[in-house]
């Protein structure tokens, strides 16, 4: 992937892990070679924000390598949802509803996966995806989508600080929940405010290991189901037999199967993500030209696997009437005491791995909120470069990190003390509900900004073909997911509306709804005050940031490995 100096009339050589590197050729879906559109410029790159034609400085430094990359996309979505929470979705919808309801899921996270992979290879700046929806769409449109996805993110922070208190109390209550929230915080502060391959290098080894623990529940699952247990119980699936597949959710009959596999697909929504933590890496990633499909495709396959077998197992392990788990949320025990695997450990007799299995679902948890914190504080710095924020969150320390979007995102992670006044798993449950709309109208917004720019390539004459990743099944996958996710958000907090007694709540309609009329009242207040339009295809500027991309490109040369176990694993993650 090196490219020889001498080829451009010997231009400066920049360092790829000191400056913004972009280098060689990508490959579209078929395989084919495509030409390159782009590398990078200089490390502090000027960007005109568009609604103000203020220029604003990109300060980051690209020293996230593919390995850091791939892990960041698989360790900010993995978390305690797969591993905990994915039982609540057992308990209401079946083993059946819960393995359709994500195996279906991940087809809505596949088109949008494909629209950002085609976007963000082509130009891969800071907060792209937000971004582009004000270039492609209407400023308004970028305002209201960086605004919802950076609240989306940083709601994600105090949820998994929650959640880390929860697990410690596995082992013991003498913790004082706010020590550790206050510990947790102090923590993402330091790791945050390093240079960016340090936060790259702990996310890379945090999610190193939930790969790991997902693969083991995967391996524990099949090993036990065949009699491999100290019971001697090849159990199979018997589970799927007896209670059976469905569960039966506030009804009886068809209609109650029905909200029990609605119920699963929305817990599906909240747990399945992906390729939104691959492109806010983007401005920040070596050769990302060449690595960023790689990324993409690598992160979505894995998190496939991950999830769909994640709910295939839990569903092998556990009846959807299980006594014990039902127990286990009702009383919001803490830690892994409500997982089912936790659960099916105990009733198989197996004394330890409960204990291993919390530590590493601390530690999912905990590098999840690390994730969370990354995203939306460079969310926020993408709305600050575009004069969507307040200027001074444009500013990076030497090492290029946007101290004060890191500070501004952990006052968000102070929430967490509403468990000080509230049952943690109902403030669990409120976040979740709020999350949830935020990542569906975030996906939405994604597949729309898509179609904008695949009807301005064309407008302007630009063969896809000629782009570093060409997308396949475009634009009809760009509309599934369109079409699909707009429809959950208004789903996803259905149980208030039903006629029956307790199911009414004004905290679960707020933090379910909340987001659906604020992202139009973002939009359509940045329309009347900046007088903006919905832009026509020949009005879309593809060209903005492509010259200064253009010129690092040709001027890259890849740093060799440091030293052997730096190759390997470099080797490893391509």
């Amino acid at each position: 992937m090196a490219r020889d100096a001498a080829a451009h009339n010997q231009p400066p050589a920049y360092a790829s892990d000191q400056e913004k590197g972009l280098s060689g050729a990508g490959s579209g879906s078929d395989g084919a070679k495509k030409d390159v559109l782009g590398g990078d410029g200089p490390v502090a790159r000027v960007s005109l924000s568009s609604g103000s034609g203020v220029p604003s400085r990109d300060a980051t430094h690209r020293k996230l390598k593919s390995r850091h990359i791939q892990l960041i996309g698989i360790g900010g979505t993995i978390g305690t949802a797969l591993y905990v929470q994915i039982g609540k979705g057992l308990l209401k919808g079946g083993p059946g509803s819960l393995f359709i309801a994500f195996a279906f899921w991940c087809t809505f996270i596949l088109a949008v996966t494909l629209c950002m992979a085609e976007m963000v290879t082509y130009l891969p700046i800071s907060s792209p995806f937000i971004r582009f929806a004000g270039r492609y769409v209407d400023e308004a449109f970028g305002f209201a989508a960086g605004w919802n996805f950076f609240v989306f993110e940083a709601a994600l922070v105090p949820f998994e600080v929650v959640a880390c208190n929860l697990i410690l109390h596995f082992w013991t209550d003498v913790i004082p929940t706010a020590a550790v929230i206050v510990i947790i915080i102090v923590l993402y502060a330091l790791i945050n405010v390093l240079a960016v391959q340090w936060y790259g290098e702990t996310e890379f080894w945090a999610a190193v290991g939930k790969v790991l623990l997902a693969v083991g529940l995967i391996a524990f699952t099949f090993i036990v189901m065949v009699g491999g247990n100290p019971t001697g119980d090849r159990f199979g699936f018997r589970y799927w037999r007896e209670p059976g597949a469905f569960a039966e959710l506030y009804y009886d009959g068809a209609l109650g199967k029905w909200l029990g596999f609605l119920q699963c697909l929305i817990q599906a929504a909240f747990t399945i993500a992906g390729p939104d933590y691959v492109s806010m890496a983007a401005g920040e990633a070596e050769n990302p030209r060449v690595v960023m499909p790689r990324a993409y495709n690598a992160v979505f396959y894995r998190l496939t696997a991950f999830f769909v077998l994640g709910a295939l197992c839990v569903g092998i392990l556990v009846p959807y009437d299980d006594e014990v788990l039902t127990a286990a949320f009702k009383n919001a025990e803490p830690g892994a005491a409500a997982s089912p695997y936790v659960v099916a450990m105990n009733r198989l007799r197996i004394g330890v791995l409960p204990h291993i299995v919390n530590a590493m679902v601390l530690t999912a948890a905990f590098s999840a909120g690390n994730s969370y914190v990354y995203c939306a504080s460079r969310s926020l710095y993408g709305l600050a470069l575009e004069g969507k924020a307040p200027k001074f969150m444009t500013k990076c320390t030497r090492a290029g990190v946007p101290v004060y979007c890191v500070g501004f995102v952990l006052c968000f992670a102070l929430l967490a003390f509403l468990q000080l006044e509230s049952n943690a798993a109902k403030v669990l449950d409120w976040f979740v509900s709020l999350v949830t709309a935020s990542q569906l109208i975030n996906f939405a917004v994604v597949c729309t900004t898509y179609l904008f720019w695949y009807k301005a390539l064309r407008a302007q004459g630009i063969s896809r073909d000629s782009l570093p990743y060409k997308a396949w099944l475009m634009p009809g996958a760009a509309w599934y997911g369109l079409v699909g996710t707009f429809v959950m958000a208004f789903v996803g907090g259905y149980t208030v509306f039903l006629p029956l007694p307790g199911q009414w709540s004004v905290p679960d309609f707020l933090f379910s709804y909340t987001m659906i009329p604020v992202f139009p009242i973002l939009y359509f207040g940045w329309k009347i005050v900046h007088k903006t339009r919905i832009l026509k295809p020949h009005e879309v500027d593809l060209l903005k940031d492509k010259a200064e991309i253009d010129e690092y490109e040709r001027n890259y040369i890849p740093a060799p490995p440091k030293n052997m176990f730096e190759k390997i694993l470099d080797k490893l993650f391509g």
